[in-house]
């Protein structure tokens, strides 16, 4: 079929509480499927929290107590891939048949499990656990949080309802990541962030007609009632607004024409049935790795190679 039925699903996470937030996953991503949607995105770092507004006690030179109890909560919920938690998201994914694309902090838990990184998980219709996405620049604070991501988690996936990737937040603006997905033939192109700014509505029309693909553009919509009153360190939200985050989600078509959204100050899905068609029709006079490309003047290499902490060898 060359129509595939989407939805970006906007909404607060049970912030640091990782068992909560999967059941609030679940119940939305049902509703999300029984409506019709293939596809279902839900926001950057879901599981647990995106940790808007906090320190982790960290300044120049200095760490808190207060701020390494924060992180070893925030750790302590964190989704090791692959483990229980990830095999309820592929549980979740299956119950409403979708394809699921979900951030999470994820705990690394390959080598000793100190670190932490921003990712996104996508999950078959059968409940398995396609690959992830690391990102790849946390951005300005967030980088006291986050490691980095490598080059071997750039993936996209054929979902037989198109060919599915995508970047996390401000990954967006790295020119280079996106040509990474553009090159792998992305259609749907997923971009989760916690960008809640009019500004960032243009990043997703633009993405949308460069790449001549669709855009799911999903946030979060947060509140500071929504934060646990027992969190170390709740003072460092008191000068910030009621309204933490007031989401912003969209769905683009491949010339730019907004099909949903943006959704603001709500919690909420949106739905948008893709006519892959279309993709097609906007490559006409534009496409970025074909007719428009010009490898003969610029050339771009990606290193897609795992990078341990240490190479064993006998």
């Amino acid at each position: 079929m060359s129509v595939v039925q989407t939805a970006v699903i906007q909404a607060a996470s049970v912030l640091f509480d990782k068992e909560a937030t999967l059941a609030k996953a679940r119940r939305l991503v049902r509703e999300a499927g029984a409506a019709g949607a293939q596809i279902v995105l839900l926001p950057e770092s879901f599981v647990p929290a995106y940790p808007r507004g906090f320190s982790f006690g960290m300044v120049v030179g200095s760490r808190s107590a207060a701020g390494r109890e924060l992180w070893r909560r925030y750790w302590q919920n964190s989704v090791v891939v692959p483990s229980a938690d990830t095999a309820v998201l592929g549980e979740i994914a299956r119950e409403a048949g979708v394809f699921l694309s979900i951030g999470v902090t994820e705990r690394d838990g390959d080598f000793g499990g100190g670190t932490l990184y921003c990712t996104q998980l996508t999950f078959g219709p059968d409940g398995a656990l396609l690959g992830k996405h690391r990102k790849l620049k946390p951005t300005a604070a967030e980088r006291l949080i986050w490691g980095e991501g490598d080059g071997s988690t750039l993936p996209v996936f054929d979902t037989g309802h198109g060919v599915v990737g995508g970047l996390i937040c401000w990954e967006n603006y790295m020119p280079l990541a996106r040509m990474a997905m553009y090159a792998q033939g992305v259609q749907i192109y997923l971009a989760p962030t916690a960008d809640s700014r009019e500004e960032w509505q243009a990043t997703m029309r633009h993405i949308a007609l460069e790449g001549r693909c669709f855009v799911l553009g999903c946030n979060q919509f947060v509140t500071k009632a929504m934060v646990p009153p027992d969190l170390p360190l709740l003072h460092e939200l008191e000068a910030l607004p009621e309204l933490l985050c007031r989401g912003g989600s969209v769905i683009i078509s491949p010339l730019g024409q907004v099909l949903a959204g943006p959704l603001w100050d709500e919690e909420g899905i949106l739905y948008a049935a893709l006519d892959l068609d279309d993709l097609a029709r906007a490559k006409l006079d534009f496409d970025v790795v074909g007719h428009y490309g010009r490898p003969d003047i610029f050339e771009l290499t990606i290193d897609t190679t795992p990078r341990p902490p240490a190479r064993f060898t006998s």
